[in-house]
C-alpha cells in the first residue's frame, strides 16, 4: 500500500476509510488496561461517569486508557467527551458518522484498544466503576473473559428483568457457557480474545459465548447495578424478536460454522427420507392394491417432502463451497494455538 493511502477499518458490517485525527490517532506501545465505553446519546451521564472512572482507574497501579466511541450522538454529548478529552487525553475519542449501534462501537474500541485487557461497560451510569478493580483480580486467576452478573438488577421485571432470565438460560443451554447475565455489558477481555474476534449485527451480548470457540475460559462476578438516573433506555419489547433471531444465528455460528451440511443435510435427508417412504407406500398401494392416487393429498406431502430434501441437501452443499472460499479467501484459520511447548 502507498504511503499515505488511507488505511480501511471494518466495524459492523461495514468498511470505511479510517478517518485519524487527534482525537483518535492510535498512540505506539501498549497499556495495561483499556475501558471501552459506547456513547449514543448520554450527555448527562459522561461528566459523572468521567470522574468517578478517574478516580477508580487512577488508584490503580495499571497504566490505562479509555476510549468513548461516539455512536452518532445528536445530544451535545460528542462536546461534552471534547471538553473531557481536553482535560485528561488518557480519554480518548472515536466519533463514528453516524449510530451504527452498540455492537459496532464495541467493535471499535476492540480494534483501537492497546490494553492488554479490555473492559467494556455502558455510559449510563447503570454500571458502577467501582466494580472494574473486582473484576480484574478474577481476571488475575487465569480467566480470559469476565463477566458482570448484576445479581440484583434495577430494572423493569416484565419487560427486562423476566425476559432476560429466560434469554440468559437459553443461551447458557445452547452454547454451554453457563452466565446469569449475557446482558451486562461491564465485561472483561484479554488482547487475545478482542483481536480475533469480529462482530456482527448485535452480537456484543454474546462475546463470552462466541469466545467460546476460541477455547477461552470464563468467569463471572457479581457487580452493582444502579437504576437510570439520566438519559431514557434504548431497549423495549422489540428486542426480543431480536434476540432470538440472535441465539439461532449464534448456535449456528458456534455449532455448524464449518460444516453447514451437517445441519442441512440432516434436514435435506430426514425431510426426503419421509418423502420416500411415503411415496414407497402409496406405490404399493398402486400397483398390488389398485388403489387410485388421484385424490389422495398424501401423496403431494410425500413429493413435497422429497423436494424439499433436496432443497436442503443443495443448500447445505452451497453453504460448504462459502465456508472454504471464506476460510481461503481470507487465510482464516479453523483453530487458534494457545501455545506451543518445544
Amino acid at each position: 500500500m502507498p504511503r499515505g493511502a488511507p488505511r480501511r477499518m471494518k466495524i459492523g458490517l461495514f468498511s470505511r476509510e479510517k478517518n485519524l485525527n487527534p482525537d483518535i490517532r492510535q498512540e505506539s506501545g501498549e497499556v495495561d488496561l483499556s475501558v471501552v465505553v459506547p456513547v449514543y446519546n448520554e450527555v448527562e451521564s459522561l461528566k459523572p461517569l468521567y470522574h468517578r472512572l478517574q478516580e477508580v482507574l487512577d488508584k490503580m497501579d495499571r497504566s490505562y486508557e479509555v476510549l468513548l466511541v461516539d455512536d452518532g450522538s445528536n445530544d451535545g454529548s460528542l462536546e461534552k467527551m471534547k471538553s473531557i478529552h481536553a482535560e485528561n487525553n488518557r480519554f480518548k475519542i472515536i466519533q463514528f458518522r453516524r449510530n451504527f449501534g452498540q455492537t459496532a462501537a464495541i467493535a471499535a474500541g476492540f480494534r483501537f484498544a492497546r490494553g492488554k485487557v479490555v473492559v467494556t461497560m455502558d455510559a449510563d451510569l447503570q454500571n458502577d466503576p467501582q466494580d472494574i478493580p473486582s473484576i480484574l483480580e478474577k481476571m488475575e486467576e487465569g480467566y480470559d473473559v469476565v463477566s458482570g452478573w448484576r445479581k440484583n438488577r434495577h430494572d423493569k421485571f416484565l419487560t427486562r428483568t423476566l425476559p432476560s432470565m429466560y434469554a440468559n438460560w437459553l443461551i447458557s443451554q445452547l452454547t454451554g457457557v453457563h452466565l446469569h447475565d449475557y446482558g451486562c455489558t461491564l465485561k472483561a477481555y484479554t488482547r487475545d480474545v478482542v483481536k480475533n474476534i469480529d462482530l456482527y449485527g448485535e452480537m456484543h451480548r454474546y462475546i463470552p459465548a462466541l469466545a467460546s470457540w476460541l477455547g477461552v475460559s470464563v468467569a463471572e462476578v457479581p457487580v452493582t447495578h444502579h437504576s437510570r438516573k439520566y438519559g431514557r433506555s434504548k431497549y423495549g419489547l422489540s428486542r426480543l424478536v431480536r434476540v432470538l433471531l440472535d441465539i439461532i444465528a449464534l448456535k449456528f455460528l458456534l455449532s455448524y460454522s464449518t460444516r453447514p451440511i451437517q445441519v442441512f443435510g440432516l434436514v435435506g435427508l430426514v425431510s426426503g427420507g419421509l418423502g420416500f417412504f411415503i411415496s414407497l407406500y402409496l406405490t404399493v398401494e398402486r400397483l398390488f392394491f389398485g388403489k387410485p392416487l388421484a385424490n389422495r393429498p398424501l401423496l403431494l406431502l410425500g413429493v413435497l417432502l422429497i423436494f424439499v430434501g433436496l432443497q436442503f441437501i443443495s443448500m447445505g452443499l452451497l453453504g460448504e463451497m462459502t465456508v472454504r472460499t471464506y476460510h481461503e479467501a481470507q487465510n482464516k484459520p479453523i483453530y487458534f494455538v494457545k501455545r506451543i511447548i518445544d
